[in-house]
């Protein structure tokens, strides 16, 4: 389940520092390049109630990191309705349009 509190959406809260609002439809491109800074998507951690992420997989990535993902060349997908608009904060609407799912 994805989100934050692993509902399945991407809410958020106080408690969540890294917003992980952003619902993106993860690539095997964007899955390395998160590894490579440091985020491992793709390996399962059990004990955080976490699957492990494979390309096509929907996931709520913290805005920041997403936007960092732009700027470098490696962009996912963004489904526009399933993410927070807490993101409003970290991104302009502008970037999340440019890279709206299809």
């Amino acid at each position: 389940m994805t989100g934050f509190f692993r509902d399945g959406f991407c809410h958020t809260c106080a408690e969540d520092r890294g917003c992980h609002t952003v619902c993106v439809e993860v690539s095997a491109e964007f899955l390395a390049w998160q590894a490579a800074a440091g985020n491992d998507l793709s390996t399962a951690r059990p004990e955080y109630d976490f699957p492990g992420l494979k390309p096509g997989d929907r996931w709520c990535v913290c805005a920041s990191r997403w936007r960092e993902a732009v700027e470098a060349g490696v962009p996912a997908p963004v489904a526009l309705g399933a993410t927070h608009a807490r993101t409003l904060e970290l991104v302009p609407l502008a970037m999340l349009q440019a890279h709206a799912a299809g």
